[in-house]
């Protein structure tokens, strides 16, 4: 039989058709076999090595590692601080993939539903690391974040909605002009709503209504830009509220901070984004009401410092 093959990670190729490579613990430079093409090796890529210590086979990338935080891509393109477990920071190199997602377009993006195009990295993006090595490989989705988002326009219309005409004309006018008149806003001064509080007993239409002005924001900003609406592009986060609720001190403030964070995103483009937070009475109690808990005095605090705080809310309504 033939004798036993390590494996590295391949660190770099030089001039002279030699590599660097990571393996057992060490840095080494090594030769290649004559049927290798330097040229196609990825810095990253997974190498064998015979008996020899020659590189006789290229591989795909690492699938397995620890999961890191990324804090900032460096100046270069090319390396990344990430936070570890223990909030630990390191420099790590950012392997092939992840370096071409940097170059990637703006607006080139894989939140769209469906969509499994690569998208630039983010802070606070999950990164598979190879902490030896000292190289990042892969996005990994973070299923918390995957379950908040952005859902398409919904396929509902006022139409859909009877008995509350006089309510869907305030909302209208509350959400849909400042958006359509955004210059008549900024020449008479008027500050259009940060959102608006639907209530009433359960099953009255509170939930649709906001569907439906998603849907019609979407077909009518289409119209002003001169689109077909039938394509029309909005996006509706619908947030239950007891599914923020966590037992970790924090957890929930998290998850607030999150959902803005998407949300500024998404309006960046200059798409508007409908936050609609189901039930929450749940979780936005009235401060100081809490008997058993005390949790309402972080979590509203950080409600209302995400709707009107320092950091602007553009094309975004609650």
């Amino acid at each position: 039989g033939q004798p036993p093959s390590g494996y590295g990670v391949l660190l770099g190729v030089q001039d002279d058709d030699t590599v660097d490579v990571f393996t057992s613990g060490r840095k080494m430079r090594l030769t290649c076999s004559p049927n290798i093409d330097t040229k196609e090796m990825k810095k990253g890529q997974t190498v064998r090595l015979n008996e020899a210590l020659t590189v006789v086979e290229v591989g795909h990338f690492e699938s397995v590692g620890e999961i890191s935080t990324l804090r900032e891509i460096l100046s270069d393109g090319h390396r990344a601080l990430v936070v570890g477990h223990a909030d630990e920071e390191r420099i790590v190199w950012l392997a092939e993939p992840l370096v071409a997602s940097e170059h990637l377009p703006d607006g080139y993006d894989d939140d769209v539903l469906g969509d499994d195009r690569p998208r630039k990295l983010r802070p606070g993006d999950s990164l598979l690391v190879d902490t030896k090595a000292g190289y990042a490989f892969e996005r990994i989705p973070k299923a918390e974040v995957e379950d908040l988002v952005l859902e398409e326009v919904p396929d509902v219309s006022y139409h859909d909605i009877g008995g509350l005409t006089r309510q869907i004309e305030q909302i209208r006018d509350a959400v849909e002009l400042p958006f359509l008149h955004k210059d008549l806003y900024r020449e008479y001064s008027l500050r259009p709503p940060k959102g608006v509080l639907l209530y009433g007993p359960p099953g009255c239409g509170k939930t649709l209504i906001a569907k439906a002005v998603a849907n019609s924001l979407a077909k009518k900003m289409a119209e002003v830009r001169g689109e077909d609406a039938r394509e029309a592009k909005s996006y509706f986060l619908n947030i239950k509220g007891p599914e923020l609720l966590n037992k970790f001190v924090g957890e929930t403030e998290r998850h607030i901070r999150l959902i803005f964070q998407r949300a500024r995103e998404k309006a960046s483009e200059g798409t508007p984004v409908i936050v609609f937070f189901d039930e929450m009475d749940s979780i936005f109690r009235t401060r100081g009401t809490g008997v058993s808990s005390d949790v309402e005095t972080t979590v509203v605090p950080q409600l209302l410092s995400e709707i009107d705080g320092v950091e602007g809310l553009e094309n975004v309504i609650v």
